[in-house]
C-alpha cells in the first residue's frame, strides 16, 4: 500500500484538484439553487456514485498493464502529465463568456440521485482523468497495484464528497453571483489551469 507521506501527496494534489469547480461542481451547484441545499447533497451522493464506477474502471483495467510492464507504467504516467498540460492549456486559452445558467425543472430527490450518476459515469473526461491520475501515485516495487489504486480512488471520492458538498451547502448564497459574473468565470479557469499544470510540473519531477 502507499506510505503515509504518498498518501499525503496524494490527498493534496486531488484537493488542490477538487477545489476548482468543474461539470460536475456546476450541476450541484445548480440544483443547490434550483432545489435548495439538500437537493445538492442528493445530487453530491449520485455523482459519487457514478465516480466508485469510474474508480472500479480504473482499477480493473490499468492495474494488470502496470504490473506487467514498467515501460507500460512510464507511457501511462507521461500520457496522464501531457493530459493535465493540455487540460491546463484549454483551460487558460478559453475565451470567456458562453457559459449561460442552466434553469433545470424540479424534480424528486431519487431523478436528482440518479441524473447526478448518469452525468458522471457517462462523462469520458472523468474516465479519463481516472486513469490518467491514480497511476501516478502507485508503486509497483511496493506492492500489487490494483489495491493501491482502489484505495487512492476510495480517498478521491471522500475528499471529493466532503468538497462538493461544501459547495452545495454554500451554493444558495455565493453560486449564482458566480455564475453570471464573466470575470469571476474567467478568473476560475486562469486558477483550475495553473493548478493543472502546477501539478504536472511537479509528477514530471517524481520518480517513475
Amino acid at each position: 500500500m502507499p506510505d503515509f507521506t504518498t498518501l499525503m501527496l496524494f490527498c493534496a494534489a486531488t484537493l488542490a484538484l477538487l477545489l476548482v469547480p468543474g461539470p460536475a461542481v456546476l450541476f450541484i451547484v445548480t440544483r443547490s439553487v434550483a432545489q435548495g441545499r439538500s437537493a445538492g447533497l442528493v445530487s453530491v451522493l449520485g455523482v459519487h456514485a457514478g465516480s466508485l464506477v469510474h474508480v472500479a474502471a480504473a482499477t480493473l483495467g490499468i492495474s494488470a498493464l502496470l504490473a506487467a510492464s514498467a515501460t507500460a507504467f512510464t507511457v501511462v504516467k507521461y500520457a496522464g502529465i501531457a493530459y493535465l498540460v493540455w487540460l491546463g492549456a484549454r483551460k487558460l486559452l478559453r475565451r470567456g463568456g458562453g457559459d449561460e445558467a442552466v434553469e433545470l425543472p424540479v424534480h424528486s430527490r431519487r431523478r436528482m440521485f440518479w441524473e447526478g450518476f448518469v452525468v458522471n459515469v457517462l462523462n469520458p473526461k472523468t474516465a479519463i482523468f481516472f486513469l490518467a491520475f491514480l497511476p501516478q501515485f502507485t508503486d509497483a516495487a511496493i506492492g500489487p497495484i490494483a489495491p493501491q489504486m482502489l484505495l487512492l480512488g476510495l480517498l478521491w471520492v471522500v475528499l471529493g464528497m466532503a468538497s462538493d458538498g461544501t459547495y452545495a451547502m454554500l451554493a444558495a448564497t455565493l453560486a449564482g453571483r458566480v455564475r453570471r459574473s464573466a470575470t469571476a468565470r474567467r478568473r476560475l479557469d486562469i486558477g483550475t489551469g495553473l493548478v493543472y499544470l502546477g501539478l504536472a510540473a511537479w509528477l514530471t519531477g517524481e520518480k517513475a
